[in-house]
């Protein structure tokens, strides 16, 4: 079992994001320390890219200021290896600087330089489950997860094709659209959990959780674990836009991880034991 997949074992998986190097290294290093002193069980952190097509105007906003204070693939592997954490890491990027870095022959060279600094998985959103093969190769021969993101109108050939090839868990896609922090949990994701309950892999359900309710009835409904970045990042950008000190925001991000973990802990406690 992976160290992604252990971290499902004892309840429900609490697994934030945010991008590495916003709004700049040492600040950020910071932030992610305190969403593990919160409760996380895993950490995606995001590589930025120019054109981050998943993301919503929350996470492309961060990705900016990535970029601006000079975050690269390179210092995103300093930046993973620097950090006093003992959680599993997600990188979570586009396929293009995966398979440009090195010699620009495709993803070996930038997964096993991951995987030396302590990167986990991968997710890589803009990656078709058809075109992976390069990909689920070189995370096999690292001993590396590879997470796919389920929307909820992944069916048939196509789902079963991705579920052949993920490890770790499986980002289950709440709702349709970019990512972004909403008012509401969507009523497709007891739907979508539902047709995933046969594939014996954690399922962990992203966009738009970002109160302790949504994660309290994401939970119940079946989830193995929550996602959550913009909810996260607009605390970022809060302390960013008011000038806020470092320790401040930090204090605010663990404040809202132990939230959500215990909004996790709710649900996981209204879910019925098997047979009763």
């Amino acid at each position: 079992m992976s160290r992604i997949a252990a971290a499902f074992e004892d309840g429900p998986a609490f697994i934030p994001y945010l991008a590495a190097g916003d709004p700049d290294v040492e600040a950020s290093k910071r932030y992610v320390e305190a969403l593990v002193d919160g409760g996380a069980d895993v950490v995606e952190l995001g590589l930025p890219f120019s054109d981050p097509v998943a993301d919503g105007a929350t996470i492309q906003g961060a990705v900016r200021r990535a970029l601006d204070a000079g975050m690269t693939p390179e210092r995103y592997f300093e930046f993973v290896a620097d950090l006093d954490v003992d959680v599993p890491l997600v990188c979570m990027t586009y396929y293009n600087l995966l398979y440009q870095f090195g010699d620009g022959t495709g993803p070996e060279a930038f997964v096993e330089r991951a995987a030396e600094v302590g990167i986990d998985g991968f997710v890589i959103p803009d990656l078709p489950a058809e075109e992976a093969g390069a990909l689920r190769a070189a995370c096999d021969e690292h001993d590396r997860d590879l997470i796919f993101i389920v929307a909820p109108t992944t069916r048939g050939e196509r789902l079963e094709r991705m579920m052949a090839q993920v490890s770790g868990y499986v980002y289950v896609q709440a709702r349709l659209g970019t990512s972004g922090a909403r008012g509401d949990v969507s009523d497709q994701t007891a739907e979508s959990l539902a047709r995933l309950e046969d594939y014996d892999v954690p399922k962990a359900v992203g966009f738009g959780i970002s109160e302790r309710e949504h994660a309290r009835e994401i939970v119940a409904a079946g989830a193995g674990g929550i996602i959550v970045g913009s909810a996260l990042v607009d605390i970022v950008a809060d302390g960013v836009e008011n000038g806020r000190p470092t320790e401040d925001v930090a204090a605010d991000l663990e404040a809202k991880a132990r939230d959500l973990v215990a909004g996790a802990s709710e649900g996981h406690d209204l879910v019925k034991p098997e047979g009763t």
